[in-house]
């Protein structure tokens, strides 16, 4: 329904359909008009090729993720999506992230709805720079829902401890049935926030039509994209840094840590090493978050580390306006996509860095050094006018 609702505001078809064949799975969209309780909509639908099932986990899952045809933004917003549903489905069945099993048709439907949205938020440019993405509380429905374990009470658990971790409201309604899958739930936590409807000037409505048709009520979800108010667009200069000093963890274990931080909803987080207590080697792991994501934050930090305690504080920040670019490099046949962000400085200048996993992944297919890959790419990108 988000990837409907998306392609309806104004997202370019084709390109959401090669980001999604792009994955070589046999995974096809179709789009088509339809109607839901008297609205116009789009829908949009997943064909999934029939097949043995088998299992994919985290890390295969993200692979093929990378392997797709998209921009470093969108990209990124894939990887955090599904760090957030493994993160989700670890939590309730009490094991690591990255041993977490992705059924294969579930998971094919979900790369599908997972890289088609990421291509289309990043066609409306809700990737870049600072846009403020905001949602309403989410409709769970009532019940129960059959899943692979048997009967769930919805909202299922996996959408709770989404919800739970990214501070997301919900609301039960009066339909039964499952309303919110942990996917939709986790395609919202990894970029929206709960908010009210910000002062804009709209530039297009989209509304993406379920595969049910309750006679009562549109079965629908609608994304409104517009352009806002200055003071609305800006982000307030606050930030959220939360820390923990840890000189007795294993090492082999950070990685791990790092990526279950982000999945419960950090703008970014890094570990420095520092000589601790009676001069043992250690790390400060720091996080960087909205004041909203506090508990669960310092929450993930406690379950995945050994540190006994969690400080944080709130500091002012300055950031500059941001925009990314796409620049293609290599010969006919063999050209590669490579991120690009551009930071404007007031007084007419600007800071221009590439993407670098894009950089070295171009530097593979093509088979030269990473500095070689790097002056193409800035030449290219001047001779296209920045």
């Amino acid at each position: 329904m988000l990837m409907a609702a998306l392609l309806d505001a104004g997202a370019d078809q084709e390109r959401v359909a090669a980001a999604v064949a792009s994955l070589g799975l046999g995974v096809a969209v179709r789009v088509e008009p339809d109607r839901r309780g008297g609205f116009r909509c789009l829908r949009a639908q997943v064909g999934v090729p029939a097949g043995p099932p088998a299992h994919r986990h985290l890390d295969d899952v993200l692979a093929l993720v990378d392997s797709a045809e998209l921009d470093a933004d969108a990209r990124s917003y894939a990887r955090r999506v599904f760090e957030v549903l493994a993160h989700a489905e670890g939590g309730v069945h009490g094991i690591d992230p990255t041993a977490v099993h992705f059924h294969e048709v579930g998971a094919l439907d979900a790369l599908a709805d997972v890289v088609g949205c990421a291509a289309a938020l990043d066609d409306l440019g809700l990737l870049s720079g600072h846009p403020v993405v905001t949602t309403s509380p989410l409709a769970t429905g009532s019940g129960t829902v059959r899943a692979e374990h048997g009967r769930l009470p919805v909202p299922t658990p996996a959408v709770l401890g989404i919800a739970a971790r990214a501070g997301l409201p919900l609301t039960q309604g009066d339909l039964e049935g499952e309303r919110t899958t942990p996917t939709g739930a986790a395609l919202v936590a990894a970029l929206a926030r709960p908010g009210a409807f910000p002062a804009m000037t709209v530039r297009g409505v989209g509304i993406g039509g379920g595969s049910r048709d309750p006679a009562d009520r549109p079965n629908i979800t609608r994304v409104v994209v517009g352009t806002v108010q200055e003071t609305v667009r800006r982000p307030s200069g606050e930030v959220l840094v939360v820390e923990a000093t840890i000189d007795d963890l294993d090492p082999q274990l950070w990685p791990s840590v790092l990526t279950a931080v982000r999945a419960a909803g950090a703008w970014d987080c890094w570990t420095s090493p520092i000589t601790a207590r009676h001069g043992r080697p250690g790390q400060v792991l720091t996080a960087l978050c909205d004041e909203s994501l506090r508990e669960a934050i310092v929450d993930t930090v406690f379950r995945h580390t050994t540190t006994v305690g969690v400080r944080w504080s709130s500091w002012q920040r300055a950031t500059l306006p941001r925009r990314s670019v796409t620049v293609a490099i290599g010969p006919e046949g063999r050209r590669q996509r490579i991120g690009v962000k551009v930071s404007e400085v007031g007084d007419g200048s600007r800071t221009v860095k590439p993407e670098h996993s894009d950089v070295e992944s171009a530097a593979r297919a093509l088979e030269l050094p990473v500095r070689v890959v790097v002056d193409q790419l800035m030449t290219e990108f001047r001779r296209l006018g920045g």
